[in-house]
């Protein structure tokens, strides 16, 4: 992970992290949905765990990693939260069939592609449907105004994968809450977030400079830990 290249995104993640850090965090997704705060599970293990069938936890599991860069992904495609909750819904349950048919090969290409995939086609019926539910004459006016606001395949890529580094990293920062002081966490964000020197955010905290350095190197080292966690799939 390139600490410049990925700043804005940290910026974004940050925002959405509560100020005091693991005593308000639970993981779910804007829903409410969610199964409480719990241990880090890699991909590998939740993918693992989800080809038995019987396995309600894993189910929970890959609901609470994947459904939110989903829903914001469907949100972007003009759907409302109601219609974006039914695509993720959709696209959850088509991606876990999939994946127990066998039917991901990692060597064709990263996970995250596979789902955009999926998700996409999802969207795109959830436009349909909204689109006839809604229609009251002027059907042809309609239905031109309507693909004219679909982006294309590529557009519709670039923002899937804006969400997707989004969500990546905001889970990746809900689990470093857990882990560290809140402190640490302040620290980070006032020198990440809000882009304040070390010297200022130590006076701001009360803690020796060197502290605040410390705690941005350890939050940056642990973020890389756990997005390789989530990113690779073996």
């Amino acid at each position: 992970m390139s600490y410049e290249r990925d700043r804005a995104g940290l910026r974004v993640a940050l925002g959405r992290i509560p100020a005091d850090g693991a005593t308000r965090l639970q993981w779910g997704g804007p829903s409410g949905r969610g199964i409480g705060i719990v241990d880090w599970h890699t991909t590998s293990t939740i993918l693992s765990e989800l080809r038995d069938y019987e396995n309600a936890v894993a189910w929970r599991q890959l609901d609470a990693r994947f459904r939110r860069p989903i829903v914001s992904f469907a949100r972007r495609l003009g759907l409302p939260e109601t219609d974006a909750e039914d695509v993720a819904q959709e696209t959850l349950v088509e991606f876990a069939a999939a994946y127990r048919k066998g039917r991901f090969d990692r060597e064709k290409g990263r996970l995250s592609r596979w789902l955009f995939g999926i998700a996409y086609r999802q969207a795109l019926s959830g436009r349909r449907e909204r689109q006839r539910r809604t229609a009251k004459g002027g059907v042809a006016v309609a239905q031109t105004t309507f693909w004219a606001q679909v982006p294309d395949e590529n557009a519709a890529s670039h923002s899937w994968d804006q969400e997707w580094e989004h969500a990546l990293l905001q889970q990746c920062l809900e689990q470093v809450a857990r882990e560290v002081e809140v402190t640490t966490l302040q620290a980070f964000r006032l020198v990440v977030g809000q882009n304040e020197t070390a010297t200022t955010a130590a006076e701001m905290l009360g803690v020796p400079i060197k502290t605040v350095y410390n705690a941005k190197h350890r939050v940056l080292k642990r973020i890389r830990e756990l997005r390789a966690a989530l990113e690779n799939v073996h």
